[in-house]
C-alpha cells in the first residue's frame, strides 16, 4: 500500500516490484510496453492498439503519438524513471487531485493484463498497488534523482548507457521532449556536466534516509 497521502502540487517517489519479487520485464518488447505506459498515461487519454505503437518504436524509436495531446491534459508530470527487470522507479509531480493514484492504476492495470495474457498467467503481477514517498525539499529531490538513475548498478550495468532510464535524457538530448520534465532538477545545476558529476559522486542512498 502507498505510505503517504497524495497531495496536489507535490513531488513523490513512486516504486513497485513484481509480486514475490518475480521478473516483470523479460524482453525488449516488455520494456518498451512499460515505457509507453509511463510516458503516455500521464493524462486520461485513451490509446487503441498499443501493440502497434510498440511495433513503431521497435522499427524507429518513435511511438508516433502527438505528445501535445498528452501534455495539455496530464494529471501528473513525469520527472525521471528507471525500469529494472523486477521493479521500477518513478519521480512524479502530482498536478491534480488523485493524479498519482490514477496514473499508477492505469499503468499497473494495463501492464498486468498484458503480462498475464502474454504468459498465460492469472493473479497479481505487482507486489501490491505501489509505494509512494513524499519528496519535501530540492536537496532530497536531487539525491532521489541520483538514486533512481544509478539503479542499474545493481545489475552491473553502466547506468550512463542504460536505455530504460531517464539518465541519458538528463546528460544528453531529452528523447521524450515535453513528456519528461527534466528542468525541475536540472535548474539546480549550472550545466548537464555538473549534473553528471553530481550523480557520479553521489552515494545514491534511498533519499528517505537523507
Amino acid at each position: 500500500m502507498r505510505s503517504v497521502n497524495i497531495a496536489p502540487d507535490e513531488v513523490y517517489h513512486i516504486y513497485n516490484r513484481g509480486n514475490q519479487k518475480q521478473t516483470l520485464f523479460y524482453t525488449e518488447r516488455d520494456y518498451i510496453r512499460m515505457l509507453f505506459l509511463m510516458l503516455m498515461f500521464q493524462s486520461p487519454k485513451r490509446f487503441r492498439n498499443i501493440k502497434r505503437r510498440v511495433n513503431y518504436f521497435e522499427d524507429g524509436n518513435d511511438f508516433k503519438i502527438d505528445a501535445d495531446k498528452v501534455i495539455k491534459n496530464r494529471f501528473v508530470e513525469l520527472i525521471n524513471f528507471c525500469i529494472m527487470p523486477n521493479h521500477f522507479h518513478l519521480t512524479v509531480n502530482n498536478l491534480a487531485k488523485d493524479g498519482v493514484p490514477k496514473y499508477l492504476h492505469r499503468i499497473q492495470n494495463a501492464y498486468g493484463r498484458y503480462f498475464n495474457t502474454k504468459r498465460d498467467k492469472t493473479g497479481h503481477v505487482f507486489q501490491g498497488p505501489y509505494k509512494a514517498k513524499h519528496i519535501s525539499s530540492d536537496r532530497q529531490l536531487r539525491h532521489l534523482s541520483a538514486y533512481v538513475h544509478k539503479n542499474p548498478k545493481e545489475m552491473r550495468s553502466t547506468y550512463a548507457n542504460y536505455y530504460w532510464s531517464s539518465y541519458q535524457d538528463y546528460v544528453d538530448e531529452n528523447r521524450w521532449g515535453g513528456l519528461l520534465t527534466t528542468s525541475i532538477i536540472l535548474k539546480g545545476f549550472d550545466s548537464k556536466d555538473d549534473y553528471c558529476d553530481f550523480v557520479d559522486n553521489s552515494p545514491a542512498k534511498d533519499p528517505a534516509s537523507i
